[in-house]
């Protein structure tokens, strides 16, 4: 049985891409204005692009296998500690870090959004592709004679 996918509004599309680029954008900003050593910076930073990546990793081994795609046990495990390594590494330096607490929630809520918005906006991208399998447009029939 072949799985249908739905095609994603317009409006769930926007939002996606708003939260991802809002998100990842404050974060990086609170980065160039804190007052903090390039190297606590350069943590942050890294930390930023880890949990982008493994979050948009794990929703395409997650739907992978919601269609039938083989995926390793390996790999689908290493895409959960990748996750949850990035979240629990903002967090001890969060904890550790000498920033007010305001701060804290403001890079902790920033980088939440960010991974939101990257396995939404993932799920759009590919929920567009399916539907675009599933339904060709009048442009890609073929001629009649």
């Amino acid at each position: 049985m072949a799985i249908k996918f739905q095609k994603p509004t317009a409006a769930f599309v926007a939002a996606s891409w708003a939260a991802l680029l809002i998100g990842a954008i404050v974060y990086l900003i609170g980065l160039w204005n804190a007052s903090m050593q390039l190297n606590e910076k350069g943590y942050y930073f890294t930390i930023l692009m880890y949990g982008l990546f493994s979050a948009v990793s794990l929703q395409k081994t997650v739907r992978d296998r919601l269609e039938g795609m083989t995926v390793t046990g390996i790999y689908y495990g290493l895409c959960w500690i990748s996750l949850l390594l990035s979240v629990a590494l903002l967090a001890v330096g969060l904890f550790n870090a000498t920033l007010a607490a305001s701060e804290k929630g403001f890079y902790a809520m920033a980088f939440l959004l960010s991974l939101f918005g990257a396995v939404a906006v993932q799920k759009n991208v590919r929920d567009i592709a399916a539907h675009k399998n599933e339904m060709p447009s009048l442009d890609d029939a073929p001629e009649a004679n």
